[in-house]
């Protein structure tokens, strides 16, 4: 696939795009995050993406070094400032962690251990009819679920792309590759072929 159609939101310093990969290195202090209990607020992240306006799965594999408290990369969606979703590995409380983000004026957070090896691991969105299910792999073969949620009605502008964040430093290196994005898939649920 081509990323000829991808661009920045809020583009990093230091960047280099192939016809099917893109390396990152953070800037300091980047994250997404809106008024959780404690009230931070960041929208300084980054994102490379496009917009669609039709139902989709996007896929992807990243590849990076989490070590530092809330080093993170994955995927994200985004209507607005305000309302949006973001997925992937997360390295705090000394481990990677595997979890998500659904904003809609507020953060939430979910997350987990990660079961696999988080230097290389998939992600996997589909939005269909206002629905986003959010699977992860550690093979590229099995996707579990990781989030099934409601997010909109009707037909929404998104935009959709590979995300990272180094919320307490700099110099997160993130490599993203096997971009994908089709119709949405649709596998039953508990298909997680």
């Amino acid at each position: 696939m081509s990323l000829s159609q991808y661009h920045w939101l809020n583009e990093p310093a230091d960047w280099q795009c192939g016809s099917d990969w893109l390396d990152v290195t953070t800037d300091h202090k980047t994250d997404f995050w809106q008024q959780t209990w404690y009230g931070f607020e960041r929208h300084n992240g980054h994102v490379f993406g496009r917009y669609i306006e039709d139902d989709f799965t996007f896929q992807l594999c990243i590849e990076g070094c989490f070590e530092h408290l809330y080093d993170q990369a994955g995927v994200m969606l985004l209507v607005d400032e305000k309302h949006w979703l973001k997925g992937g590995v997360e390295y705090s409380d000394g481990q990677a962690t595997i979890g998500s983000v659904l904003t809609r004026n507020h953060s939430d957070w979910s997350m987990g251990i990660f079961p696999g090896n988080c230097n290389k691991f998939w992600l996997r969105l589909t939005c269909e009819e206002g629905y986003l299910r959010l699977q992860y792999s550690i093979d590229g073969l099995l996707w579990p679920l990781l989030r099934l949620s409601p997010f909109f009605k009707g037909k929404q502008r998104v935009f959709i792309g590979a995300m990272c964040c180094s919320p307490e430093r700099h110099g997160l290196q993130v490599r993203f590759s096997d971009f994908r994005l089709t119709p949405p898939i649709k596998k039953p649920l508990h298909d997680l072929s």
